[in-house]
């Protein structure tokens, strides 16, 4: 058991992951004085149309606009995000094949590739019909664990525990000879929403069920929780932001009145071996983009890595003809499905992915949107800017004055988005605030426009009037904004 910090007690948390020059006086006086808020709402304001600072690429039309390298590569940079790219898009196969480095795939698994969730590095979306298939979507599964049960507990965690015959995580597919696990069958119900203006919105509210499970019953405490693949831009970006700019924004017990109680995430890194702060997946389940790609190749495609070694992938001990089953693990790979220098180039490609520019920063209804945004308390939660660490060598994040809108802490989002299932700090009715940017062009590239952790909004505005717990207020305010507002708000949130 590794005990760590109060509940409120950060100052353990380090970002150990980056060789971090420290900030001068100098440069922190500089920093707050570039990412202060402007009140000057009638025009734009400096460098907000270069969402990723040195990073930032033109804004293309074409469904490859989320797939183009960070601006500010090096030639053997881009080298290496061209290599992981290909591995990112590789197709994996059952064990033993002639292909030896793309063998291994599950038994049990989600998709055969990483490109087959990020689309076009994109969202994913739920099925649009019976016979669409859960390729970029799947339930997350726990039961509760008493503290004692729980390894390497950290102070103010849920404790929880994988279903002991389906682990953490339902794969509806399967190589030959093994049954799926489940079969994803969501329900909708329609509801409307008035809005002013005699205008109404309608809401779908999802029920899922894990419907013909493989390996018999479900625990009987089994809590599940949807998951649509987010997009991919700006990961490495997010991952420099100094951790102690996030956590000025923490503010647990609401001490400011303000209604907005965020909170930090704290996971443990397998890598650190320590407490680091959780900075990706919906709930921040993950500190860096190393794990999250480690842990997605274990559970969504079953490949064994130097972080997550078990050649059968997510299977458990219960499930004793998958863990039997033959695997892919290389000799010339340390044992594994996939070495850390693949594991690495997968990361950096996921790290280095360019966001686009904003569209529109001087058009005035985008301007009158941005107003809207900002009056209606979104920014509250979805903070514009911050300037990452500086950063020794040529590391490609380093020192940009970045504008991701989210403040990448966890937040109660209220009864209607609850999944009911902790995660680590995360409680049942906690999200980690999405980043925007790039959101404006979900359309572009995914060719849909399916909103939040679950793909049940279908337009931006649904994805708003969602909103529940500490943003009830905001959205309570979009509700009652003249149309017009609404509308504008809308079009600031797609030039983003």
């Amino acid at each position: 058991m590794a005990d760590a910090e109060s509940a409120e007690d950060w100052s353990q948390l380090a970002d150990v992951h980056l060789d971090v020059i420290p900030r001068t006086e100098e440069e922190r006086a500089r920093i707050a004085a570039v990412t202060a808020w402007p009140t000057d709402f009638s025009a734009p304001w400096a460098f907000e149309e270069n969402s990723a600072g040195a990073q930032t690429v033109r804004a293309r039309d074409t469904a490859d606009a989320f797939s183009q390298p960070a601006e500010n590569l090096t030639f053997e940079q881009e080298l290496a995000f061209r290599v992981g790219n290909g591995l990112f898009r590789r197709v994996w196969v059952s064990a033993p094949s002639s292909t030896l480095a793309s063998d291994g795939l599950g038994p049990l698994y989600n998709a055969r590739s990483c490109q087959r969730c990020h689309l076009k590095d994109g969202r994913g979306h739920p099925p649009e019909g019976p016979e669409d298939g859960a390729v970029s979507m799947f339930l997350r599964v726990s039961i509760p664990a008493p503290m004692a049960e729980t390894e390497r507990y950290i102070a103010g965690t849920h404790p929880t525990a994988p279903d002991p015959v389906y682990g953490t995580q339902l794969q509806d597919f399967s190589l030959p000879g093994h049954a799926p696990e489940y079969r994803l069958q969501i329900d909708y119900e329609e509801i409307e929403v008035p809005l002013s203006g005699g205008e109404t919105a309608t809401l779908r509210r999802p029920t899922y069920t894990a419907a013909d499970p493989g390996y018999g019953p479900l625990h009987p405490d089994a809590m599940l929780s949807p998951r649509v693949a987010p997009q991919m831009i700006g990961m490495g970006l997010l991952e420099a932001i100094p951790v102690e700019d996030i956590l000025a924004w923490a503010d647990p017990e609401d001490a400011d009145g303000d209604g907005i109680s965020g909170r930090p995430q704290v996971v443990w890194s397998d890598v650190h071996d320590q407490p680091m702060l959780g900075r990706f997946g919906h709930k921040a389940g993950n500190p860096t983009v190393l794990e999250q790609t480690a842990s997605a190749f274990a559970g969504d495609i079953g490949i064994s890595n130097p972080i997550h070694p078990a050649g059968s992938g997510e299977c458990t001990d219960l499930q004793t003809d998958c863990t039997a089953a033959r695997d892919g693990g290389n000799p010339e790979q340390g044992g594994f499905e996939i070495d850390r220098t693949g594991l690495d180039l997968v990361t950096f490609y996921s790290q280095t992915l360019a966001v686009p520019a904003r569209r529109d920063v001087n058009d005035p209804q985008v301007l009158r949107g941005r107003e809207m945004f900002f009056g209606a308390g979104c920014a509250a939660c979805h903070r514009p800017n911050y300037v990452t660490h500086r950063i020794a060598g040529d590391h490609p994040a380093s020192f940009q004055l970045i504008w991701p809108w989210t403040d990448l802490l966890l937040h109660d989002m209220g009864e209607g988005l609850a999944d009911n299932r902790p995660e680590g700090r995360a409680d049942g009715r906690e999200w980690r605030t999405a980043p925007l940017w790039g959101i404006g062009m979900t359309e572009t590239v995914s060719g849909h426009t399916y909103f939040l952790h679950d793909g049940r909004a279908r337009s931006l505005l649904e994805a708003v009037l969602w909103h529940g717990g500490e943003a009830e207020a905001a959205r309570d305010a979009v509700v009652e904004m003249p149309p017009e507002d609404r509308v504008a708000l809308i079009r600031f949130l797609e030039s983003l």
